[in-house]
């Protein structure tokens, strides 16, 4: 197996007009077609893509640090609209046009929200965190996420509480505990660990707030208007993944016009890593070179 995560090339910080910084990385060819990243729970902009995927497709690859993650400034009270509209500015900022991208895990619905917008082309969602909170969920998910899914929808302050007490010890043992074969045999790679636990490292670094306030959005009822998406947009996941949606994402492609599913066999929630290629390569063939400056 290939090496699966790198250091970034480049990192940096955009300073959007009200002052916060919004924290950024990339790999590939400063001049390759610009492909935005929304990574997944309680990580920075460290992880990637896949080490060698960006530079053999040609692709800029430009991960995001969300609000109070990593190198980005918190905003308490954050909502998935303000999120957009930080990737429209910094889009803007960086002249990339519509770009392209990619959303994984928890970072999925924030991906989405930019779609929705109509600030980015053509998306991919990897491993994506479903609206548990849907009613149509209410008897397929465990009791204890079902209550936390419930809290975050009626009582956000309350839960964020609750998510504020996780560390990245506890998120790299939520993950370790919950993982099929397959995917821990990524995650415990050597260098793959030390990539992870830098990017836990990273994202709680100005504390927890940030990710609770990530986590509150992506649990409760998201408000986002999926019918309005108008980009393409192909969702995937591994046939092992049993922690991202209980349905590997069918009613959630159902409410995407367009959108295609693939159910990757053998794999688990790690396509991120395992599959960066083939993730890329249909997300270029779905995004016109039209779309980037």
């Amino acid at each position: 197996m290939n090496t699966l995560v790198a250091p970034p090339a480049r990192r940096g910080a955009e300073r959007l007009p009200d002052g916060r910084l919004l924290g950024w990385a990339e790999w590939g060819p400063p001049d390759g077609r610009p492909v935005l990243l929304s990574p997944g729970a309680a990580t920075s902009r460290r992880l990637g893509m896949g080490a060698a995927a960006p530079d053999d497709l040609g692709v800029r690859l430009i991960s995001l640090d969300r609000p109070g993650l990593g190198a980005s400034t918190p905003a308490p009270g954050r909502t998935f609209a303000g999120f957009a509209a930080d990737v429209e500015v910094f889009a803007g900022l960086r002249g990339l046009g519509r770009p392209a991208m990619v959303g994984n895990s928890q970072g999925a619905p924030f991906a989405l929200a930019c779609a929705a917008a109509g600030v980015t082309g053509a998306l991919a969602l990897v491993s994506a965190a479903d609206e548990v909170a849907d009613p149509r969920f209410a008897g397929a998910l465990p009791a204890e996420l079902r209550q936390l899914a419930d809290l975050s929808t009626h009582d956000p302050e309350a839960a964020e509480r609750i998510f504020a007490g996780f560390t990245p010890q506890a998120m790299w043992d939520l993950v370790m505990g919950g993982s099929p074969a397959c995917d821990l045999a990524v995650y415990q790679r050597p260098e793959f660990a030390a990539g992870y636990r830098e990017a836990l490292g990273e994202a709680f670094a100005q504390g927890p707030a940030g990710y609770a306030r990530d986590t509150v959005l992506a649990m409760g009822r998201w408000g986002i208007d999926l019918s309005s998406i108008t980009a393409p947009v192909d969702v995937w996941y591994g046939e092992h993944d049993a922690t991202h949606s209980p349905d590997l994402g069918e009613g959630l492609t159902a409410r995407i016009p367009g959108a295609v599913r693939h159910v990757v066999p053998g794999a688990g929630g790690a396509l991120l890593w395992t599959h960066p290629h083939r993730i890329l390569r249909a997300l270029l063939d779905r995004s016109p070179a039209s779309a980037h400056r």
